[in-house]
């Protein structure tokens, strides 16, 4: 088993029924309680609902169809991150986690009945084309998938590499428009690299797939080949960042930590808590570090500039992040039935605070462009807390409502990342700071 913290995959719930109700029944047969017998009663209540459906409905029905749908519903019922994985869906995760796969080169979630884009990954058919985070697809190659199964659209989403399919984006404000995407072999470069400003350090983190921490060793091996040891900042841009593997985000972190927590996560059960500590091996520990999320900024990303800011390590800088506070493990079945993704606790930053709705609030709120009134008035929230039945926050704290930015581009801007900008002109104030007490203390 393998914790993941993936904002969403792209593969959704299918399922084997027999697996829910051997177990199920073992549980109302041993425990003969008021719940078993209730969960029992309701699996003979599908059998019956089945049956009926089986013998009079207008049109012969496909009963794996309609228990694959049964299945959908239950999961989904649950969190918007558990899901069934049939055998097909579940090789495609495993690559993906790899590195390496075939597709579009999009996150994408439900809502509303839509495939809602979480985000696009750089350098994709996706990314290419002008998909942006938030975006809702309507129609697949001129068919609607409005209210169809976020795995029954994926699927058609899905197909050889080198044909093209058209999507039609629904964007706020905007009327729909068509785009059209050739299908390739998804290969992305998880860590990009290099110098800014001639003395900053920037480094770009799209996944934590099974590769980032050495790619970014090998980066950081670079950088100070040509910076040296104490370059005068680093920027670590985390925006539009998924999330991944957990393990990737505790080693990724250790990289910039010297020592402490770097997350914890909480089970169902009291007591079940697991606290993951960074390893030796930190780099440019004299080195000021600025952190940039937005709200494509989720999981084992917010992990990692949840860890950097309680720990003091780093400024985030950007707006508040997606808040994907839980915790998937994967499940293999037997007999090659694919496999179970199932939430199984909250995490965790070192201060002992939870995410999961909220989101990293940056300690410099700056917007990517600028917002009128009226832009405020209109914007539609695309959040972790918007996904239906998304967890609760367990400490109470609700996601800080949409407000006009802190800081912003200014009228006629003309440059091209702004929030880029803004993090070498801190790092620039942060490094000149340090210089000072350190005149002032010689």
């Amino acid at each position: 088993m393998r914790s993941l913290l993936m904002g969403t995959t792209v593969g959704a719930a299918l399922g084997m029924m027999v697996i829910g109700v051997t177990s199920m029944t073992w549980s109302a047969n041993s425990q003969n309680d008021s719940k078993g017998t209730d969960v029992f009663q309701q699996l003979d209540l599908f059998a019956e609902v089945l049956g009926r459906v089986d013998a009079e409905y207008v049109v012969d029905v496909n009963e794996s169809k309609a228990m694959t749908a049964a299945i959908n519903g239950m999961l989904a019922s649950l969190d918007p991150h558990s899901s069934y994985l049939p055998p097909e869906d579940f090789k495609s995760m495993q690559v993906q986690t790899s590195g390496e796969y075939g597709g579009l080169g999009i996150e994408v979630t439900s809502a509303d009945g839509y495939v809602k884009v979480v985000t696009p990954i750089d350098d994709t058919p996706a990314s290419r084309a002008g998909v942006r985070a938030g975006d809702l697809i309507s129609t697949i190659n001129g068919k609607s998938i409005v209210g169809l199964p976020l795995n029954d659209a994926v699927k058609e989403m899905r197909g050889d590499v080198g044909t093209d399919i058209v999507i039609t984006i629904v964007r706020a404000d905007e009327e729909p428009f068509d785009v059209t995407l050739t299908r390739e072999v998804i290969r992305p470069k998880s860590v990009v690299y290099r110098i800014e400003d001639k003395d900053i350090g920037y480094l770009r983190l799209t996944a934590f797939n099974e590769r980032t921490t050495e790619l970014l060793k090998e980066a950081l091996d670079a950088l100070e080949k040509d910076l040296g040891p104490t370059p005068a900042g680093l920027i670590l841009d985390l925006r539009n960042n998924p999330g991944g593997l957990l393990d990737q985000a505790i080693s990724v972190s250790s990289l910039f930590m010297n020592s402490g927590e770097v997350v914890s996560t909480r089970g169902r059960k009291p007591g079940e808590i697991e606290r993951y500590f960074a390893e030796r091996g930190e780099r440019f520990a004299n080195t000021p570090i600025i952190v940039l999320v937005n709200g494509g900024s989720a999981s084992a990303a917010e992990i990692v500039a949840g860890a950097l800011q309680d720990m003091k390590r780093a400024k985030v800088l950007g707006m508040t992040s997606f808040g994907k506070g839980s915790v998937q493990t994967v499940f293999p079945l037997n007999a090659e039935r694919g496999a179970l993704r199932l939430t199984t606790a909250r995490y965790y930053t070192p201060s002992g605070k939870s995410i999961q709705g909220t989101g990293i609030e940056p300690d410099y709120e700056v917007a990517q462009r600028r917002y009128t009134e009226k832009d405020i008035e209109n914007l539609r929230r695309f959040s972790e807390a918007d996904l239906p039945n998304a967890l609760d926050n367990d400490s109470g704290v609700k996601r800080r409502e949409i407000h006009m930015p802190e800081d912003q581009p200014p009228e006629n801007y003309e440059g091209k990342d702004y929030q880029l900008e803004k993090a070498i002109e801190k790092l620039r104030t942060m490094t000149y700071s340090s210089n000072l007490q350190k005149k002032t203390a010689g």
